[in-house]
């Protein structure tokens, strides 16, 4: 089951909700833990420059040694965050799926992805981690290297691959991933006010080809079905339960998806053999038909709001049409 991605409207514009760390950057405040970061926009650490290491939204570690009492909660990133446990536990969530880290472990997630770390509060650990942002947030998107990537257009593409069609979320990481990433922390600690990009260029593209060796040393298998439009469009259906309060409509679901409308609609119809606004009212009215009977204090009117429905009239024609009666006699005859 793939985990509900998360998105908001600043300023009325759809866009891709990220995590920014607040209880990472709160405990370090206090004093609680180590935090060594460099980081640009909402993240927490010293402060990258404008032109340095274009794409890295966050790179550095943690170091815990405290019983700490916050845990990161479901969140994505706006980059694909690829993660290095040093030492210690940490338990990670991925959809439905739990994996109790130890270290030597590696995780890799994409955009997309929704994940969470603590059950529910992190452990005594230090975790090493890198974001970088290859200008994408849904699966189908082309992946945009920064121009410090040097490895050459052959490795590159080899590179995008394997990150593209394959989401195993958890490996052992190899002596060169562990060397490249206790490297990385100790360059972001010692800085200072130095010159660091150009260790840190160096060291990253030796992360990046160390990752690459180890994709093709695991012989892992490829699914050109995880980086299909289709499966955006799944995603963004599955998602739909926990916003339908937002006033959707089509040309909004098919640019929150980055496709063209009649792409989404067709997608949206082998997906689930109804339009986009048929499949949006089913579950509508099955979240609305579920409080009518649960919270007897909230008036129809209001119910019919939250769900998203435009008024109360539409929602009382749609619902009639789909249970055969009207929202009142539903609970009435229910409750």
């Amino acid at each position: 089951m793939e985990r509900r991605a998360q998105f908001y409207d600043p300023e009325g514009k759809l866009s891709y909700k990220a995590d920014n760390c607040s209880p990472v950057k709160s405990a370090a405040d206090k004093g609680e833990l180590e935090l060594t970061t460099l980081a640009r926009d909402a993240y927490p650490g010293k402060r990258l420059g404008k032109t340095e290491l274009t794409g890295i939204k966050s790179i550095g570690y943690w170091n815990i040694k405290k019983q700490q009492d916050w845990g990161l909660d479901w969140h994505t990133n706006e980059g694909i965050e690829i993660c290095y446990l040093e030492s210690g536990d940490l338990t990670f969530f991925l959809g439905e799926d739990k994996y109790d880290l130890s270290t030597n472990h590696l995780t890799i997630t994409r955009p997309w992805i929704g994940h969470k770390l603590g059950n529910p509060n992190v452990a005594l650990s230090k975790l090493h981690w890198v974001i970088l942002d290859v200008g994408v947030r849904h699966p189908h998107q082309e992946w945009v290297w920064p121009n410090w990537v040097i490895l050459n257009p052959a490795d590159l593409e080899k590179l995008t691959l394997y990150f593209r069609q394959n989401e195993q979320p958890v490996w052992i990481a190899t002596p060169e991933l562990k060397d490249c990433f206790i490297r990385i922390g100790k360059v972001i600690k010692e800085c200072g006010d130095k010159d660091y990009e150009s260790k840190l260029r160096v060291l990253m593209n030796s992360l990046l080809i160390a990752l690459l060796e180890h994709f093709q040393e695991g012989k892992i298998l490829l699914n050109e079905e995880l980086v299909a439009s289709r499966r955006t469009v799944r995603l963004f259906l599955s998602s739909l339960e926990d916003h339908l309060h937002k006033p959707w409509t089509l040309p909004e679901m098919a640019a929150w998806c980055k496709l063209g409308t009649t792409r989404f609609t067709k997608y949206c119809v082998e997906i689930s053999n109804c339009t986009p606004m048929e499949y949006i009212n089913r579950i509508r009215l099955g979240k609305a038909s579920g409080m009518l009977l649960s919270h007897p204090e909230i008036s129809a009117t209001e119910i019919a709001y939250q769900c998203g429905f435009s008024s109360p009239q539409y929602f009382t024609t749609v619902f009639k049409r789909h249970f055969k009666k009207t929202p009142q006699a539903y609970r009435m005859n229910n409750g």
